[in-house]
């Protein structure tokens, strides 16, 4: 099996325009999205490796909630998820491969987790 870095960030919540609740309601849609990107990785990673030598959490927060368009309505969840996966994958060339999973939940009943799981690598 080859190394490998997963760098994750789980369950944040955000409220985005998106799917039929938006259009019916016109507000938000409380999503639970998890985002992991691929990284390439070091060899070795000793305790004086600088920060620099991976890549910022807050960059995956970023993508799911101040880089996504104001105002804009993504009709599809998937739609939400392409987008978060180019951000990533235009910010930085040592994410391999990114997944992010949306659980909708404005929609659960019972609270069962409805919702999208999506994978880009890079080409």
């Amino acid at each position: 099996m080859a190394d490998s870095l997963i760098l994750e960030v789980a369950d944040l919540e955000h409220d985005v325009l998106t799917g039929i609740y938006s259009e019916e309601t016109g507000k938000p849609q409380p999503l639970r999205i998890t985002i992991q990107a691929e990284m390439k990785i070091a060899d070795r990673y000793d305790p004086d490796t600088p920060l620099e030598a991976s890549k910022n959490y807050m960059d995956l927060k970023f993508a799911a909630t101040d880089a996504l368009p104001e105002g804009v309505h993504f009709k599809l969840i998937e739609s939400l998820a392409d987008h978060i996966c180019e951000t990533l994958l235009v910010q930085d060339d040592r994410i391999k491969a990114v997944t992010v999973k949306i659980v909708k939940l404005a929609i659960a009943e019972a609270n069962e987790k409805i919702g999208i799981t999506m994978t880009r690598e890079r080409r």
